[in-house]
């Protein structure tokens, strides 16, 4: 299987569809996959479901196909500084679906293990919990969260290779848990290593599809 592509778009190259569910890296604006964010504005698609830390701002991010319309619900642990955001929510345009952040990069890591939930403390006793599954062990409350079976998952990296594997792929911001989307995975990456680097540093998937830009 082809693992390197010379643009966005052609990474991207059959495997876009309206109502995806899509995991994006990035914490705030760091880390984020705009090359790829851009090829989809450009491919049109619509209806999406984002699960990603945020919605980045107006115009930058997400932001982007907020603004073009092409965004039907966001899963999300911070949504602040997006003004087009606030009014389509408020509009009642987008649906939101509020996770804490650590509750929602688990529920993207036990999609990718092909985990169905898990429960956690995170919520309880709070709004999170409205309308799920509780359970008690040990004496102590916890609730049932889903797991994130994402339809597609878009990471950035420092490097990339043609065996698919990825380098410094923003784990800090959140693309590592997103990467291992079960159904496929577009990474871009500015270089290509010359030698491998230390296997420890390496993230593969045998869905991705690696972009160099």
């Amino acid at each position: 299987m082809k693992k390197l592509y010379p643009d966005a778009k052609s990474a991207l190259d059959g495997l876009l569809r309206n109502d995806m569910l899509i995991a994006s890296g990035g914490f705030g604006l760091c880390g984020l996959p705009e090359r790829l964010l851009d090829a989809m504005v450009e491919s049109g698609v619509t209806g999406l479901t984002f699960a990603s830390n945020n919605a980045g701002i107006d115009g930058e991010g997400i932001g982007k196909l907020l603004r073009t319309r092409q965004v039907r619900k966001m899963i999300a642990s911070y949504v602040g500084e997006n003004k087009e955001f606030e009014r389509q929510y408020l509009a009642g345009e987008l649906e939101v679906e509020f996770s804490p952040q650590g509750t929602l990069a688990e529920r993207m890591r036990a999609g990718g293990a092909g985990i169905p939930g898990f429960y956690t403390k995170t919520g309880v006793g709070t709004l999170v919990a409205e309308g799920k599954e509780a359970k008690t062990f040990g004496g102590e409350e916890y609730i049932l969260e889903r797991g994130i079976f994402a339809d597609l998952a878009l990471v950035k990296a420092w490097k990339a290779d043609a065996s698919g594997n990825i380098w410094r792929a923003n784990w800090r911001s959140n693309s590592a848990r997103k990467g291992r989307s079960p159904s496929g995975c577009a990474r871009a990456a500015p270089e290509s290593p010359a030698s491998t680097p230390r296997p420890g540093s390496a993230r593969s998937s045998p869905k991705a599809r690696n972009l160099r830009n």
